[in-house]
Formats: structure tokens, C-alpha cells, sequence
């Protein structure tokens, strides 16, 4: 099986995707793997590891969401995961990909042109600055695996409007750090909705998403600079 195959299999398991989006991953992981070679994007290197551990685990992640006709913040974005999968299989979300570090948006950037990608934006940006100017302007914020949960909801929340989801992909084991974050959801206005294990199409893996409803506005203090999210978080 080669990587086309296992996304259209993996695709048609989920319910999610088109021909197009096929060949628009599969171009998106030639120039990740290639840009790779020169600059430190994944620890991943193989076409098939591409579409199995970002790919479809995204696209699952996605499937339970509700992607069409919404705005999406992806913070902490990296080599643009979630983000840029979603943006690829759901082309009526609007995908706002945001991260710190301006090599690897450059890198986004520069994949959004060259793929077509109208849907998407990436944005140089820290999350807790970007807050500043869109403040409750999205309908679905997400991050993969960027940090505690409770320094997540931080960051996320601030920029979820009210009656919108920050939705968290994290691993199986996460649940003392899902406590650990109850009282800093409550406080920037969120509440856990549900918390959904789900299969990786085409491996052995299972994976968890954390879904948290924002129900009321998070208070202007938040998100707090940076050194002080880390140095004292909620």
C-alpha cells in the first residue's frame, strides 16, 4: 500500500476527505520531508509514518468536530498540525495556523502558496499577543500536544467565542493532568464537554480529544504574558 492508498482507505474509514485532498496531503508531505532535511519540523521521515501518525490522526480528531463553514485558530501550530490537514479536508474552514517561531510559518506560508490552499493563513505570532487583536473571534481553537492543559486553556480559550470549543489532542494517558487543569478551564470561562478516545485508522494506536466548551467570557486579565503562564500556571 502506498501513502495515496492508505489516505484514500483511512479517509473513507472517517467519513472525511475528496480525491483532491488526497494528491493536496500528499503534496503537503513531499515539501514537509523535503524541507525537513534542513530544518528540525518532525521527528517523523517516512511517507506512510506521514499519513498514519499526523495525517489521519488529525483527520480523526477533526471528524469529531464539525469542521464545515467554521473559523479555526490552531495554536502552537509547529509543522502545522492540526491545522493544515484540516484546512486540506474541510476546504469551507478557515484555518488561522499560529506559532511563535518564524521559520516554520515562513515554511506554512510557503506551502499554502505553492499547494492552493485558500482556506489557510499562517501567523507569526505568540498566542497570548495574537489574543490581543482577536479575542473571542473563533468558532474552534485547537492544539496538539503543546503543553500542559492547563497552560493550553490559557493560551486557547481567550481566543474562543463564547458557545465555541477549545479542542485539545492529547495522548490516552492525560487524565491527572485534565484534573489538574479543572479549575483553570472553570476560570477562563470553559467547561470540559466531553473526552473522546478514538482509533487511528490503519495502526494500533488510540489517541484522546478534550473537548471544552467555552460558556462564558474569559476574563480580560487572561491570557497573562507568557513568563507568568509558565512560571505560576492556573
Amino acid at each position: 500500500m502506498n501513502e495515496r492508498e492508505a489516505l484514500t482507505q483511512g479517509l473513507a474509514e472517517l467519513h472525511m476527505g475528496f480525491p483532491q485532498a488526497v494528491e493536496n496531503l500528499v503534496h503537503f508531505s513531499d515539501l514537509l520531508l523535503e524541507k525537513n532535511k534542513v530544518m528540525n519540523l518532525t521527528a517523523v521521515t517516512e511517507p506512510m509514518e506521514v499519513v498514519t501518525r499526523h495525517f489521519l490522526d488529525c483527520a480523526a480528531a477533526g471528524a469529531m468536530l464539525g469542521l464545515e463553514g467554521r473559523t479555526l485558530v490552531d495554536v502552537g501550530c509547529g509543522a502545522g498540525f492540526p491545522g493544515m490537514p484540516l484546512a486540506l479536508l474541510a476546504p469551507g474552514l478557515q484555518v488561522t495556523l499560529l506559532d511563535s517561531l518564524g521559520k516554520r510559518i515562513r515554511f506554512l506560508n510557503d506551502c499554502i502558496a505553492e499547494i492552493g490552499v485558500p482556506n489557510a493563513v499562517a501567523v507569526h505570532a505568540r498566542a497570548e499577543e495574537f489574543a490581543v487583536a482577536h479575542r473571542e473571534q473563533f468558532d474552534l481553537a485547537t492544539s496538539r500536544a503543546v503543553a500542559r492543559m492547563n497552560v493550553l486553556a490559557e493560551l486557547s480559550l481567550p481566543l474562543v467565542k463564547v458557545g465555541g470549543v477549545f479542542a485539545a489532542m492529547k495522548s490516552t494517558g492525560c487524565d491527572g493532568e485534565l484534573r489538574e487543569a479543572g479549575q483553570a478551564i472553570r476560570l477562563l470561562g470553559g467547561e470540559v464537554e466531553a473526552v473522546h478516545d478514538y482509533h487511528v485508522p490503519l495502526t494500533d494506536v488510540t489517541q484522546r480529544l478534550v473537548v471544552v466548551r467555552k460558556v462564558k467570557p474569559t476574563p480580560g486579565k487572561y491570557p497573562r504574558p507568557f513568563r507568568k503562564i509558565s512560571a505560576a500556571p492556573l
